[in-house]
């Protein structure tokens, strides 16, 4: 394993021989005798270092002349400084402390100290970049549960608008990149990485009060009346005012950059657009740059009134000033760097944005600032919570997150209110609440799919009804369980979404229902019937089973002489008379033709239980008289499955017509040799329902 490597820079050969001896058996040490030197090492070496040991008083250049070079190339944040120095001036040590070092050796030298302020030193700066990439990656998470959000809002605005559906996706890059080739042009705004993270977050919101307008004037195919466009101005302060109006979050940063966003995207730098004629930096430049990037991404891609216009001819209307004006140094940026934001359009993903954003706000993190790194991850991950529960409660979505350890499930503020339950539930698998509205068994099942899944195959989806309001509605858990990176991956948690999809679960029921049953009778269909007899067997196989198959004799008579509309009528009559004769946990079926079916579980004396319902099958229809033939299987007799049953029951069914017809019969061993003397024309002829 390769040595960590400390740079000690010191005019005098003896100091670095001592701290080279201090040192040199457990790092590797590299030696410059001034500033200079020290420099040109770590413009090359500087990804490879992991200390520098800085003496004060140097010729050519001095350590405070290291410390301004290494502020000025970066290479403080990534590179800790221990001051090594007889010089204990407090405004030399107060100066150093300012310029980024990290801590502060005297001489003459204590072996012991040296060591323990070099490990120290090494220990802190490994931890704390740890901690960033633990923030990066926490915040990295949540950002994706916001940009489902942003997925969900994007879809609500551009389904109705008729536009693209990576309008809103471009637009949030494009402002992400103007931003940032902003801040490395002008320090005016002076925008953080976090700013403009936000920034770019909260433009996905700059249409949203489109949704207040009329899909008519929203998706015209032609140039807008007056009237019209004035109806299509109002939705930027119809957006801000729904943001206005938000019972939560009022007061978060988030939510006025939004605001800003959405009343102002239509604002110009000549004070000529609306909705209230702001000019130049009256302007909040949140706005000023989501105009731009919205103006860009419209003129670049194809709308119902308009073909799409090539990436040249945008930039050079709007630099001509065709699309209004704009910020002087906006228009530099997106002029200077065009080739730049096409490539990125084309190439880059918002994944990739995030990742560079991301990056940078961990740099921010490690430099300080005047915060510790543990508050910056408190402020870190408090915005992006703040910002998943805003997007949440605007889209109108029940979220949810679960971990293991600790067991715990959170739910989305506006999810946790619409069901009832608590934000946090700590132990859902105890928890009274939770169970009330998902079931009893309902969590259980989910908590069993998601720990069934695998690091490659995640998600589970699963329909089920919940039970709040005083209602019961059926909705659709989607979840993606949570594997850790370890050799051997172990279930985390969760995180889910629920959808109600209660209408279109009755619709889906209400097909399902009518294709399960035969039209005219309103019985099962012979399908239908198979599948719940198997399903019945097989959930309850100690029951004693009986199926009997009967048809109408002489049902051709009826058609030949009354007609066929009377012959429906005699159908209905036997449904009828079949639905009184049984019990409704019974399963009866029409299986084609004048032919039934009946399955039901028996406790006592069936053949009773046969005779009666062969006995209100027989009447009279007006003047024709109704008679049945029938055949009875028994389960405990022939086997417990549906196709011994049914040809054992068919069986009884062509013993009993070969008795003379109007009768029924129970099949028994006999039955299969009379089956079996019968010319297989003649079974074909009488057999009923193969």
């Amino acid at each position: 394993m390769s040595k960590e490597k400390i740079l000690i820079v010191d005019d005098s050969e003896m100091n670095r021989s001592i701290l080279d001896d201090m040192l040199g058996e457990d790092y590797d040490i590299i030696e410059a005798e001034d500033g200079l030197e020290a420099v040109n090492v770590l413009r090359k070496q500087a990804s490879d270092l992991s200390l520098v040991l800085l003496d004060i008083v140097m010729p050519r250049m001095d350590g405070f002349g290291v410390l301004e070079a290494m502020n000025q190339n970066g290479w403080i944040d990534a590179v800790p400084v221990v001051m090594v120095s007889s010089e204990n001036a407090p405004a030399q040590v107060e100066r150093a402390y300012e310029l980024g070092v990290t801590d502060f050796i005297m001489r003459p030298f204590d072996a012991l100290i040296v060591r323990r302020r070099v490990v120290n030193t090494l220990l802190l700066y490994a931890k704390q970049k740890r901690l960033i990439s633990m923030v990066e990656q926490q915040v990295y998470e949540n950002e994706k549960r916001s940009d489902l959000m942003i997925d969900v809002l994007s879809h609500i605005v551009e389904f109705r608008n008729g536009e693209s559906g990576m309008h809103i996706l471009h637009v949030r890059i494009l402002t992400d990149l103007l931003l940032g080739y902003l801040t490395h042009k002008t320090d005016r705004y002076k925008l953080s990485m976090r700013d403009i993270s936000m920034i770019s977050t909260a433009s996905a919101l700059h249409d949203i009060g489109k949704i207040a307008i009329d899909e008519k004037i929203l998706n015209k195919p032609g140039r807008l009346t007056k009237e019209e466009f004035e109806i299509m101005k109002t939705h930027s302060t119809v957006g801000a005012k729904m943001l206005e109006n938000l019972p939560v979050h009022q007061g978060e940063q988030l939510l006025k950059i939004a605001y800003e966003i959405c009343r102002w995207h239509h604002e110009r730098w000549d004070g000529r657009g609306y909705p209230d004629g702001l000019k130049e930096d009256e302007i909040p430049i949140s706005a000023q740059v989501v105009a731009l990037a919205d103006v860009y991404d419209a003129l670049t891609s194809e709308r119902v009134y308009k073909p799409p216009f090539t990436h040249e001819q945008a930039v050079g209307m709007i630099a001509r000033g065709e699309c209004g004006a704009f910020n002087p140094l906006l228009l530099e940026c997106l002029t200077e760097n065009a080739e730049k934001l096409r490539t990125a359009l084309e190439t880059d993903s918002v994944e990739e944005v995030k990742r560079r954003k991301l990056r940078g706000i961990s740099e921010e993190t490690l430099r300080g600032e005047g915060r510790s790194a543990s508050e910056r991850t408190l402020q870190l991950l408090d915005r992006e919570r703040m910002r998943n529960n805003f997007f949440t409660t605007m889209a109108e979505t029940i979220q949810f997150e679960y971990t293991v350890s600790p067991p715990m499930l959170t739910v989305s503020s506006w999810g946790a209110k619409r069901l009832g339950l608590d934000e946090i539930i700590m132990n859902p698998n105890q928890d009274s609440k939770l169970r009330g509205v998902m079931g009893e068994s309902t969590w259980e099942r989910l908590s069993k799919r998601l720990r069934s899944t695998s690091p490659e195959r995640p998600e589970v989806r699963m329909d089920c009804p919940l039970h709040y309001g005083g209602t019961v509605r059926w909705h659709r858990i989607i979840t993606r369980a949570l594997w850790s990176d370890d050799p051997k991956p172990k279930f985390d948690g969760a995180l889910g979404t629920v959808v109600d999809i209660h209408d279109a679960h009755l619709k889906m029921q209400e097909l399902e229902q009518k294709a399960a049953r035969d039209q005219l009778t309103g019985l099962l269909n012979r399908a239908s019937a198979r599948e719940q007899i198997e399903l019945r067997m097989h959930d309850q196989p100690n029951a004693n089973y009986a199926l009997a198959i009967f048809d109408l004799d002489y049902f051709k008579l009826a058609n030949d002489t009354f007609g066929h509309q009377f012959g429906d009528q005699v159908l209905q009559w036997v449904a009828k008379s079949l639905c009184r004769s049984v019990r409704g946990t019974d399963i009866s079926c029409r299986a084609g033709g004048d032919e039934f079916m009946l399955f039901l579980e028996y406790n006592t004396d069936i053949e009773k239980t046969i005779d009666r319902v062969f006995r209100n099958l027989c009447g009279k229809y007006e003047n024709f008289q109704i008679a049945v033939t029938m055949g009875v299987a028994l389960g405990e007799d022939v086997g417990l499955s549906y196709e011994t049953l049914f040809h054992a029951a068919d069986a009884a069914l062509y013993a009993a017509k070969r008795a003379g017809r109007g009768r029924y019969r129970f099949y028994d061993d006999s039955l299969q040799t009379l089956l079996d003397s019968v010319p297989h024309a003649e079974q074909e002829e009488t057999a009923t329902i193969h």
